[in-house]
């Protein structure tokens, strides 16, 4: 045998017989745990190196769940010092594991909550996760905020949501401002604002940095029975060019423009950061009776929020750059609530340098809460739903608008077509544009 073959051998032989009993490398690695509390619930993320392989029960007499991971070691800072102001998770620690390789997980809960597990993939500024979001079973917050009164002397509800939150930042800007805070801080302004208005409660689908499931966010608006669901975002471009406000209203086409394709785009990745979405089939028999009723619903929530999306538009155009001037459309699962009226502000241009200052600035916040809070009274002031404290308030009175007609303006009010010709002293059923109308009470 050449020499250089056996000594090639020997290696071989010397580092088999070394390695034999040393024990196998994980697979994959706990790097990091995070905790996401909402006020109904809490999200856990549990960041890996690779995809997990993951089982988990849940024990009572004390409540906590268990979760063992295939394949796994945990990093030794992991569970180091974890910011956690939930009240559903009390910890998490280590627990010895059932078999070898297996790293084992226990999460204690201050009480019973069902857990729902998943993975996700790596999507932005994150890795591979297993994310388990727990739930409480009762009546959400939202709902039990608000103590609105019954008859005829009700507010009108507005749902205000700021866009993205906890384990997605949603777009980042130059200087490392994140959307979700910048989100967070004008929707708080805005809800302050409308809180101080007679006759208008506003609710906060998020009130600190979490993350709220995109059709959630719908579902929350209705438990809270809102008149206007009104999502704050901040835009992004793939170049630091463009600035300005926009509002955008439901289509049921594609968008309108690249911007918005863009936006239903990032929709999408803020569902991978932060949750997952539901699909729901409806298997009534009557459906083609229900999907003409939501139809029709949709048609209504379509009309209101686009009305209400040009009155913010005209008040943000007085306080800063419009990016369009005229609402746009695209097709956003924050705005697919057919009974609930629905619209996105986009605030600025946070991938624009000096629109990125802007929207950190608190002077210019308060001027963009004030144009979307007055933009929003405005409308329910001139269109104040029926049974409501606004509606009790005075006359209404309505501008006629290119396309409308007395039976239209009837069935929008709720009121006969005799009623608005008596209180108008009209003699036939014809109007013009911009003719205004006293609308008598139902």
């Amino acid at each position: 045998m050449p020499r250089t073959n056996n000594i090639l051998l020997k290696y071989i032989v010397f580092f088999a017989f070394f390695t034999a009993g040393a024990p196998a490398v994980a697979a994959n690695t706990l790097n990091s745990v995070r905790i996401w509390a909402a006020p109904d619930s809490t999200r856990v993320v549990f960041d890996l190196a690779t995809k997990p392989q993951y089982d988990s029960f849940t024990l009572k007499n004390p409540d906590r769940l268990v979760i063992d991971l295939g394949d796994t070691r945990g990093a030794k800072s992991a569970l180091d010092k974890l910011d956690n102001n939930s009240k559903l998770v009390k910890r998490i620690r280590y627990s010895s594991p059932p078999t070898k390789g297996t790293l084992r997980l226990v999460v204690d809960l201050g009480k019973a909550a069902k857990a729902n597990m998943f993975s996700l993939p790596p999507t932005g500024p994150y890795g591979d996760r297993l994310v388990v979001d727990f739930e409480q079973s009762d009546s959400s917050s939202i709902a039990r905020e608000v103590d609105n009164r019954a008859g005829n002397d009700r507010d009108v509800v507005i749902a205000i949501d700021a866009g993205h939150g906890g384990d997605d930042p949603g777009s980042i800007g130059p200087s490392g401002t994140y959307e979700k805070r910048v989100a967070l801080q004008i929707a708080n302004r805005v809800t302050e604002k409308l809180n101080a208005m007679s006759g208008i409660k506003a609710i906060r689908i998020r009130s600190g940095d979490y993350f709220v499931e995109l059709n959630r966010r719908s579902e929350l608006a209705r438990e809270a029975k809102a008149d206007l669901l009104v999502s704050i975002h901040a835009d992004a471009f793939t170049s630091p060019q463009p600035r300005g406000s926009s509002v955008w209203v439901l289509s049921n086409r594609r968008a309108n423009s690249e911007m918005g394709r863009l936006l239903e785009q990032s929709e999408k990745v803020s569902d991978l950061l932060g949750g997952v979405g539901e699909i729901v089939q409806n298997t009534d028999n009557e459906q083609y009776l229900m999907r003409t009723l939501i139809d029709m619903s949709m048609d209504n929530s379509r009309s209101t929020g686009y009305r209400v999306a040009s009155n913010i538009l005209n008040d943000l155009g007085k306080v800063t750059r419009l990016h369009k001037s005229s609402p746009e459309y695209a097709s956003l699962a924050v705005l697919k609530a057919p009974d609930i009226p629905s619209l996105l502000v986009e605030t600025g241009f946070i991938s624009n340098p000096s629109e990125e200052k802007l929207l950190k600035d608190p002077k210019h916040q308060e001027q963009l809460a004030d144009a979307i809070s007055k933009g929003i009274h405005q409308y329910f002031e001139s269109y104040p739903p029926e049974g409501t404290l606004l509606a009790k308030q005075g006359n209404i009175k309505h501008k006629v608008s290119r396309g409308e007609s007395l039976s239209i303006i009837a069935t929008r009010y709720q009121v006969s077509v005799a009623a608005i010709k008596k209180a108008n002293n009209l003699k036939s059923d014809v109007v013009r544009v911009g003719q205004k109308l006293i609308i008598p009470r139902a």
